[in-house]
């Protein structure tokens, strides 16, 4: 299956953190979303996981989703059935906005909140996992990191320490952080891999502020595509089940 971007979206620059009202649909579901000043605006990458996310039952779980951001998925999660979810962000008044509009949109299940740094979340029992399901949007061009698939291969090597046997890890990956190489690596892990649908699109102007980003891409064979001379990105979107014993 695959969607188009959103050209609004596309041409954001910059650090992309600036306030604003996001209206966004999803099959027969309306969202109208508060973005304050500091949260991450939703990108083609969060908007194309949400499609897929539409596709799914999530019937009676208790979801995790790494990285709320404004809550979109977290709406996304309730509509398609979850029980209850856990939240994180690197912050809480960035979960109390998500929530806000979580409840804006009518959503009444437990919604529990960890401030947390990507995969690193407290507790002996992670307060309440491990999950049926984590999902996520893995940070690409802007993570901050040297070795840029940092929270690419973290989420799929330590996955176990939060999703059950048995479990699903739903995410995004981006041709231009090599998706045989995400494939490859799970299929290691034992990792039973479907992709649930792609899309393409022209890549984010601010990818082209990162030099060393440009130069990272062109040493990934597919990273992007010429298309009257513009870049295109690959989007896939996974759902990769864990094996059914306690370890990967």
């Amino acid at each position: 299956m695959a969607d188009t971007h959103d050209q609004d979206l596309t041409a954001r620059t910059g650090s992309n953190l600036y306030p604003a009202t996001m209206r966004q649909r999803f099959g027969d579901v309306s969202l109208e979303l508060d973005v304050p000043e500091g949260v991450w605006n939703p990108t083609p990458h969060g908007i194309h996981l949400g499609n897929m996310l539409m596709k799914l039952d999530f019937s009676n779980e208790h979801v995790l989703e790494i990285g709320t951001g404004c809550g979109i998925h977290a709406i996304l999660l309730a509509k398609k059935g979850a029980r209850e979810i856990t939240i994180t962000e690197l912050n809480a008044e960035t979960n109390a906005n998500a929530v806000h509009n979580l409840r804006k949109h009518g959503v009444e299940i437990p919604i529990h909140q960890q401030v947390a740094d990507w995969i690193h979340l407290d507790g002996a029992n992670h307060q309440g996992g491990p999950w049926d399901t984590l999902v996520t949007n893995p940070p690409t061009a802007k993570a901050g990191k040297h070795y840029r698939r940092y929270f690419h291969d973290t989420l799929i090597l330590d996955a176990h320490k939060l999703v059950k046997p048995g479990g699903r890890l739903i995410f995004i990956n981006s041709s231009m952080i090599d998706i045989p190489r995400t494939i490859a690596l799970m299929e290691e892990c034992a990792v039973t891999v479907r992709i649930l649908g792609e899309t393409s699109g022209p890549c984010r102007d601010y990818y082209f502020e990162d030099e060393r980003y440009m130069l990272e891409m062109a040493r990934i064979p597919g990273a992007y595509q010429m298309i009257d001379g513009v870049h295109h990105e690959r989007l896939v979107v996974f759902e990769a089940r864990l094996p059914n014993s306690a370890s990967l």
